[in-house]
């Protein structure tokens, strides 16, 4: 990383930029999502991604997304403000607080509910947060459902010349994110200070995106504006993000994968990989076999 702009000529270029936008989600809560839209469908491995719009909600006015199912891939959740309740029909049960981060691999099916934490309910407060889908590949598709759940204390950081970098998962700058993934991903939270420029090794070939939930930045040139989403080449160098001093800082997030390559199949809350699947996975919810999460959280 360093203080001055970088050259272009090793840097990625982009395929485009996608603005955010403006959906309800769960019981009514809104969200800024650059995919998948009619702009851009996927980000193979990345199905969706959402960001849940910052915001004050008086007490007893929080609302979240109470019991719904999943089958096929992982959501990952991280906590910008607030306090997000988890449970889920495998028993697992947390508060994730500002900085965590949850990585839950649905696989075979799971039913779980992500919701402001009682405390919150009852108090008020302000919440923001961002939701990431990753696919799985067909072989761990029915796997079993695991729960990852990661403190900001446990994610490392990357910090100098102005740069700030949270590794949740993969390898960048020579540090290891703590989260497990069936196949490779990275996945990080940036921030960059006015006067100050990241570079970003990734592999080649690797799917690879930047989020701006605040701030500004420019990128070989294009200005990256709040709730943008900038695609990069698949293959060209490294990230090379750049704050100028008249900027305000910027907080984004970087996602980068190995495609899948695989057919995408999705209902709703389902992802697979053909429509006999999808049917398949809306009898056994309806049957109850994914579970359910009982009144007291006890699965």
């Amino acid at each position: 990383m360093q203080t001055t702009a970088a050259s272009t000529t090793s840097s990625r270029g982009i395929t485009a930029v996608v603005p955010a936008r403006q959906a309800t989600e769960g019981a009514g809560f809104q969200v800024y999502r650059p995919f998948p839209t009619d702009a851009l469908d996927l980000l193979d491995p990345f199905l969706l991604l959402d960001e849940m719009a910052p915001g004050y909600q008086p007490p007893g006015s929080m609302v979240g997304a109470p019991d719904h199912p999943h089958r096929g891939f992982e959501t990952v959740t991280y906590v910008l403000e607030g306090e997000v309740e988890h449970r889920d029909s495998a028993g697992n049960h947390g508060i994730i607080y500002q900085g965590d981060v949850q990585w839950m691999t649905a696989g075979d099916g799971i039913v779980h509910s992500e919701m402001p934490s009682e405390r919150i309910q009852r108090e008020g407060g302000r919440g923001h947060g961002l939701q990431l889908w990753v696919n799985l590949p067909s072989e761990h598709k029915r796997t079993r459902p695991r729960y990852q759940a990661i403190s900001a204390n446990d994610t490392p950081v990357v910090e100098r010349d102005g740069v700030r970098v949270d590794v949740v998962a993969g390898e960048l700058l020579g540090v290891n994110g703590p989260a497990h993934t069936h196949t490779p991903v990275t996945f990080a939270r940036l921030r960059i200070e006015p006067g100050a420029t990241a570079r970003l090794p990734l592999p080649d070939g690797h799917a690879a995106a930047l989020y701006s939930v605040a701030g500004a930045a420019l990128i070989r040139e294009r200005a990256l504006g709040e709730h943008e989403l900038v695609v990069f080449d698949r293959y060209g160098g490294d990230l090379v993000i750049t704050v100028d001093d008249q900027m305000p800082p910027l907080d984004a997030f970087v996602l980068a994968g190995e495609p899948i390559g695989e057919p995408v199949a999705r209902y709703g809350p389902f992802v697979m990989n053909t429509r006999e699947e999808i049917i398949e996975a809306i009898e056994d919810f309806d049957a109850g076999r994914m579970g359910s999460i009982p009144a007291s959280g006890v699965a």
